[in-house]
């Protein structure tokens, strides 16, 4: 899974090619154990769950980095490198 960032035990990666929710633009993560699937436009929880404070911090860093997120979502469509994004402070 191709990891675009790591904060505070939180792993974010994205990757396209996938039967669970094709087409619509997400990210996953996994935090304390637990795995989690994001839409990008919404920050809604698609799949899976996190800790509290986790899916706080992972909102809070998606909500900062969004355009980034799009364009590698883009990439990963295309079949193309993606590109690392900044952790959280």
């Amino acid at each position: 899974m191709p990891e675009i960032s790591r904060f505070y035990g939180i792993v974010v990666a994205i990757f396209f090619s996938e039967f669970v929710h094709t087409g619509r633009p997400h990210f996953h993560a996994t935090y304390g154990g637990e795995d989690v699937s994001i839409d990008i436009e919404t920050l809604e929880v698609l799949a899976g769950t996190l800790p509290p404070n986790g899916l706080r911090l992972l909102r809070e860093w998606a909500e900062l980095h969004r355009d980034e997120l799009r364009d590698d979502w883009e990439r990963a469509r295309r079949g193309e490198p993606l590109r690392k994004i900044e952790p959280l402070p």
